[in-house]
């Protein structure tokens, strides 16, 4: 998945894995994504792993940025939290396959926090994001 951001990996740090250091977004539109969750149109909490949980949170962040005119490669900033950090490590060869079907190879800024709790209880794992629409005249 091509961006029109430019992804900077610097020199002098260790290689990102799975994101970027830094990214550089052309003038645009910026989009802001609320956290989203592992639920469905009803509300309800789907999914009882962090990697079910991960791939719903993942397909509603999806769905709101084409809602507000974005893609997922106009993605700039994630930040991912979780109550379940022991799963997530120990799930990263299921997670890339989730992750990749909706993102692709397109890996922004990310940031992954360990949480105590999530305002629903039963969610895992919230998504944060930020996108920058490039504008068509530049």
């Amino acid at each position: 998945m091509s961006t029109p951001h430019r992804l900077v990996d610097p020199a002098g740090i260790v290689p990102a894995v799975g994101f970027s250091h830094a990214v550089v977004a052309p003038p645009g539109r910026t989009v802001w994504i609320a956290g989203q969750i592992a639920v469905d149109a009803a509300g309800a909490v789907v999914g009882d792993t962090l990697v079910e949980q991960l791939d719903l949170a993942l397909a509603n962040v999806v769905t709101a940025l084409r809602a507000a005119g974005a893609e997922p490669r106009h993605t700039v900033s994630m930040l991912l939290f979780t109550t379940a950090m022991e799963e997530y490590r120990a799930s990263r060869r299921a997670l890339g396959p989730v992750y990749r079907r909706h993102f692709g190879r397109h890996f922004p800024a990310m940031a992954l926090l360990g949480v105590t709790e999530l305002v629903e209880p039963a969610a895992l794992v919230e998504v944060v994001t930020t996108a920058v629409i490039p504008d068509p005249a530049r």
